[in-house]
């Protein structure tokens, strides 16, 4: 080995006493072609851990579940950006088709049963976020069972003047007075027509979002010219998007469309009711789905109990297919620390829980179990969806806390359900039908009689 050493470095000594008795060129030559070499290989080195980086960031984004999402890109894009500017960027990722992606398999324990048809888990997004239908395949590669886009109105318009959404990150809730802002029913159809197949085939357990153990809803607005007391926006939005969705919302509880909030009221609700139920009864089953659009209300957690009570008598007799509960609240709770605190508009997030929570108490001791119920309102963990569950709800949607949490928030809530449904060794329709089974109205004799002594008196009467 030394001997080898000692030749090795003889040969450099020749070679460089050779080199400097040649032209100053070929030492050049060799100088320059030494350090391209290095060079080259420096270069090579560094593309390939640029590549190895952008691999494994790329691994690292795609998973929903990364950490990244929540504590890194969700904080820089709202601290960056006003609230509308970083809404609408999420939404042009989601659309853009390179959001991240929930790569998990739903548990069993969170299958969920919704007029008969299964989906996987419990948790969708409520409207508000893709109001105008753009992101609908990037929020279900998010791992949510169900989809509500919109609000939509029958015409274009821009909503109330910014700035109109605020961050309450103290008291990890928002207030928004968006005011219905919509591209409008044609562009929406045009988008959601664009998401069918050329040769779509319609199966037993098709939905509207093509894809199976999920549904789409489509909440359907009120245009501001438009009369107030007039349901025709909601049944032109059941005749213009009956054919596209599973659900369609009826939306009377938004606070910032100045009178909408009225339509609750009793003899303005009954109508409402009655128009678009006639109007779904009349439409053709769906080429999608060959059904008809379930038919949902939405409504406000700042109702008087008698006046759920009301609503509730007049859902009874009507043809609707289920309640969502609920929407923003006008009220401010005396907890909330936040500066912007003071803002107009419909709060949501962590303060809204105890109020929609009772209101959805409420409405479920007097509406039937053959009406399912929707939780919405500050629900951010598992815990916060079981509330729901046991409360008498058959799933629930999230808003603010997706907003706050980031991409993996749909995934992180049913981790944490299934591990708590997994604790109590049960499942999350079995504690749903528990709660509806208990808690849901039931006809007691007296109505039983008037219901017969109204019929009666009806075929007595004739035909009118």
């Amino acid at each position: 080995m030394a001997a080898m050493h000692l030749r090795t470095t003889g040969f450099y000594h020749v070679l460089r006493k050779q080199a400097s008795h040649r032209s100053p060129v070929f030492t050049r030559n060799l100088t320059t072609a030494s350090s391209s070499y290095q060079s080259s290989a420096r270069t090579a080195v560094y593309a390939t851990v640029f590549a190895a980086s952008v691999g494994l960031f790329a691994v690292y984004y795609y998973d929903a579940r990364s950490a990244i999402h929540r504590y890194v890109l969700t904080p820089v894009l709202r601290h960056t950006f006003d609230a509308e500017t970083g809404h609408k960027i999420a939404v042009k990722v989601l659309r853009s088709g390179l959001g991240p992606r929930d790569p998990v398999q739903d548990d069993e324990r969170l299958r969920s049963e919704f007029w008969g048809r299964e989906l996987s888990n419990p948790v969708g997004l409520a409207a508000g976020f893709d109001k105008d239908g753009e992101a609908i395949d990037g929020i279900l590669n998010l791992g949510f069972s169900w989809v509500e886009i919109g609000s939509v109105t029958p015409k274009p318009q821009p909503g109330n003047p910014k700035p109109r959404v605020f961050h309450l990150p103290d008291d990890a809730a928002l207030i928004n007075r968006y005011g219905f802002p919509s591209q409008g029913a044609a562009s929406v159809i045009s988008r959601l027509r664009a998401r069918i197949p050329k040769f779509h085939e319609t199966k037993d357990d098709t939905t509207a979002t093509l894809k199976p153990g999920s549904v789409l809803a489509i909440n359907l607005g009120k245009n501001k010219s438009s009369p107030v007391e007039s349901p025709d926006d909601f049944v032109t939005g059941v005749k213009t998007f009956g054919p596209y969705a599973d659900v369609l919302v009826v939306n009377v509880s938004s606070p910032n469309t100045p009178g909408l909030r009225g339509l609750q009221n009793r003899e303005l609700l009954e109508d409402l009711l009655t128009s678009v139920t006639k109007a779904r009864d009349e439409l053709e089953p769906s080429p999608i789905t060959a059904r008809r659009p379930r038919l949902v209300l939405k409504i406000a957690p700042d109702l008087e109990e008698s006046q759920i009570v009301d609503i509730a008598d007049l859902i009874r007799k009507s043809h609707i297919d289920g309640v969502i509960v609920s929407n923003t609240t006008i009220s401010r709770p005396a907890s909330l620390t936040d500066l912007n605190k003071s803002e107009i508009g419909g709060l949501s997030g962590a303060p809204l829980k105890p109020r929609a929570l009772q209101t959805l108490k409420t409405l479920r001791a007097h509406v039937p179990a053959s009406i399912p119920l929707i939780g919405c309102g500050g629900i951010g963990t598992g815990a916060d969806a079981l509330d729901y569950a046991r409360a008498g709800a058959s799933l629930i949607q999230v808003y603010t806390s997706f907003g706050y949490d980031g991409a993996g928030t749909c995934r992180r809530i049913k981790d944490e359900l299934e591990i708590l449904l997994r604790a109590e060794n049960t499942t999350w329709k079995a504690v749903v039908d528990e709660s509806v089974r208990k808690l849901s109205w039931t006809e007691s004799p007296s109505d039983s009689e008037a219901a017969a002594t109204q019929s009666d008196e009806k075929l007595a009467a004739g035909p009118a």
